[in-house]
């Protein structure tokens, strides 16, 4: 952890404003024109679009963009906060009534709810002039290089691989037999969509255990309060153990599991929210994985933002930094204290002009 720490807080900024400042005159001379940089905009607005603020994951990447705009001298509240509560629809509009009102003299960071959702933000934005850094969702097919310098970056998070650790973690607990079940989030998400995959790798080396059955929960605590109950009803003793896509969902699994007065049932999730940390430290969740979403929220809109201000010039940089993987650290409850100690109580400072020092390599498609 110490060392991911040190990684964290290496500071990068004196070999990227050399890199960012040198190509800041080429941005500012682009042309107005879909798929064609505009003009450096000396000032644009900020914006995180979300699913909402509720979801302590998502209160993390906002907090992030928060820190970064008052990094820049200015009030938190100048974030604009687009909240899509869950619709790819609404996330699309809110975007486009935003593009209209700030005539495109925009930063915008977003995840845009659901994979297929993330083209039409794009060109909209692309279309309008705007700049936008997109996170987590995103059809493999579509790529911030084909669009010139204002689709600026994706960042999304290899979750394959941790998921089927956290998930061998669980299948150890169980004792290597028994029955799992899996409560994922939006079926067309591509975090549901690869956590679901960690376990099916997993379960490869688990013979004698056998997936009973994976329901979508939709990241939401009260469906997955109501999906785990179902699978007690129809299961019952045959489950032995359940991995959880993220937080939001552990907490429902384990109040499903609390009303049927059932104790110690192995149990793992993904995210690394404070109260799940809590749950860890406690032994009621056997692991989460954090992916660092103050950071992730603060560097998605920094990116976008230095962009349109002509900091630097995205269609210079290497495809690496263009679409890039966040940085996973698991918590078991041999490390938890240290991980609250370190992430939670005390929120690391971040130079948002390291714009890929934490970031955990280039996104590879299969």
């Amino acid at each position: 952890m110490k060392k991911f720490i040190d990684q964290e807080t290496v500071n990068r900024r004196d070999l990227l404003l050399a890199s960012a400042y040198g190509l800041g005159g080429v941005a500012a001379v682009g042309l107005m024109g879909p798929g064609m940089a505009r003009a450096a905009i000396a000032d644009p607005a900020v914006a995180w679009s979300y699913r909402n603020r509720t979801n302590p994951y998502w209160n993390e990447i906002v907090s992030g963009g928060e820190a970064f705009v008052e990094s820049l001298g200015k009030s938190k509240d100048f974030l604009t906060h687009l909240i899509n509560e869950g619709s790819s629809e609404k996330s699309l509009a809110d975007v486009k009534a935003l593009l209209s009102k700030t005539n495109g003299d925009l930063a915008l960071a977003i995840d845009t709810n659901d994979a297929p959702n993330a083209r039409p933000v794009v060109e909209a934005c692309v279309a309008a002039g705007a700049y936008v850094s997109t996170l987590w969702n995103k059809t493999d097919d579509l790529h911030p290089w084909d669009f010139g310098d204002n689709y600026v970056s994706h960042m999304s998070w290899s979750d394959e691989g941790p998921a089927e650790q956290t998930a061998r973690i669980l299948l150890d607990a169980m004792g290597g037999k028994g029955g799992v079940v899996h409560l994922g989030g939006i079926a067309s998400n591509n975090p549901a969509i690869e956590r679901l995959n960690g376990l099916k790798n997993a379960l490869k080396d688990y013979s004698n255990v056998e997936l009973l059955d994976a329901q979508p929960a939709d990241w939401d605590t009260q469906k997955a309060n109501q999906v785990m109950s179902s699978f007690l009803t129809r299961y019952g003793d045959e489950i032995t153990g359940v991995h959880c896509a993220n937080d939001t969902i552990a907490y429902g699994v384990l109040e499903a599991l609390r009303a049927e007065g059932i104790e110690g049932m192995p149990v793992v999730s993904y995210d690394g929210n404070p109260q799940a940390v809590e749950l860890v430290a406690r032994g009621d969740i056997l692991a989460t994985v954090f992916t660092n979403p103050h950071w992730g929220g603060g560097i998605t809109a920094a990116l976008a933002y230095h962009a349109a201000t002509g900091h630097f010039k995205p269609s210079d940089e290497p495809n690496e930094h263009r679409e890039f993987n966040g940085p996973s650290i698991f918590v078991t409850p041999d490390d938890a204290a240290a991980f609250k100690t370190n992430y939670i109580d005390n929120v690391p400072t971040y130079d948002w002009t390291d714009f890929w020092g934490p970031s955990n390599g280039p996104i590879v498609y299969k």
